[in-house]
Order: C-alpha cells, then structure tokens, then sequence
C-alpha cells in the first residue's frame, strides 16, 4: 500500500475516522458500519494517528494501536491507515492536503461523532476542513441538541444536507455536512482506558 493507504479506484468515494484508536472499540467499528450505509460511501479507512494535539498526554505506541485496530476491524470495505505517521501531518486540515495530493480521483468525507462536532471550531484550520471534504456527522448518546447547536453546525448551517439525503452526500461539494442519529454504542476510548479495560475493547482475553 502506498503510503499506507488501502488500494481505491478513482471515483470511490471514502470516509475517513481519524483519531488516537487509544484504544479502538466496538463503537468505532460501528460509526463505521453506519457510515457506509448512510453516507454512500464505497469504502472507510481509519486514520490512526501518531497523537491528537488537542490531548495533554501520548496515546499508546502506534504499532500497538495499529495492530489492535487491524485485529477488530474484519470488513473487506473498511481498512486501517497510518498515513499520518508517514507523511509526518499533525492536523487534520494538513492530512486532508496530503492526502488529496497523493490520491487524486477519489472522493473523501470526513466521518466524527457528534461530540466531536462540538468542540469543532477548536480544531486547527477547521474552516478549512469544513470547505475542503463533506463532513459526516453520527450523533452519540446525549450530544445530539448540543452538536446542533455548536458553532460550526451554526456558521455553516446553509450547507447542512438533511439526514433524509445521506445518501448524497459522498458526491456533494463541499462545505457540506450531513447529521444522521444513529443508534450508537455508548462506549469510548477515555472511559476504557480509565477502567483498564483495553483487551475487552479489542476483544482479547487478559493475561493471568
């Protein structure tokens, strides 16, 4: 794989989950599930990456989280990257332009969690994003009225795609973004790391 990137043929299109994976759970792989189904999407890859600037502590080694992700991800349209680590980006709004760099053709959307949507305009260059891919939006439980009303959903409120056309919105031009509810799995990677549950997350059984 070039770059760490999954084989695509030009005009897919591709939604892409970034973040720590610290660690990946099931309800990554089921934002991904619903991704593919509501977005139009041909393929997701889960960018893993090297470390999230808006955290004040280093996730585990990536060739863990690498390999955690591989071993719960089984879906022959869903794939796991570390194309961050290896054109060395740090922000979001720069893997994007790499990424258009190095795979012209295909089609991408960026896929986040409500909760996400809510601290958006925190993100380096969010604008930027905002006006480069569609972004998908999956609600989790109870952050549906404040993603709704956080300010990037408010300043970009006339590009919002109603949930009842996701299907379009893979082929629309951005800025775009599409908020779907989803039934989601409430579990997170902060809330198992605390519990010390990480092989649960990945389905491995502890030692001793």
């Amino acid at each position: 794989m070039r770059y760490g990137l999954p084989y695509a043929r030009p005009g897919q299109a591709i939604g892409l989950l970034g973040g720590s994976f610290d660690p990946p759970h099931e309800g990554h792989v089921h934002i991904s599930h619903e991704a593919l189904r509501r977005f139009g999407l041909d393929q997701v890859w889960w960018l893993v990456s090297p470390g999230n600037p808006l955290k004040p502590r280093g996730p585990a080694p990536l060739e863990q989280r690498m390999a955690e992700a591989r071993a719960l991800l089984d879906h022959p349209r869903m794939h796991v990257s570390d194309f961050e680590a290896r054109v060395n980006t740090r922000y979001t709004a720069e893997t994007l332009e790499e990424l258009h760099r190095v795979a012209r053709g295909l089609r991408f959307v960026w896929l986040m969690g409500a909760d996400n949507l809510v601290q958006f305009n925190r993100w380096e260059r969010w604008r930027q994003i905002i006006e480069t891919v569609p972004l998908g939006v999956l609600a989790r439980p109870g952050q549906r009225i404040s993603a709704r009303n956080s300010v990037a959903a408010r300043v970009y409120r006339h590009a919002r795609i109603p949930a009842d056309q996701s299907q379009s919105l893979a082929r629309a031009t951005a800025p775009a973004w599409c908020f779907v509810n989803v039934p989601m799995v409430d579990i997170s990677s902060t809330a198992l790391r605390a519990a010390g549950a990480r092989d649960r997350a990945t389905g491995k059984t502890p030692p001793g």
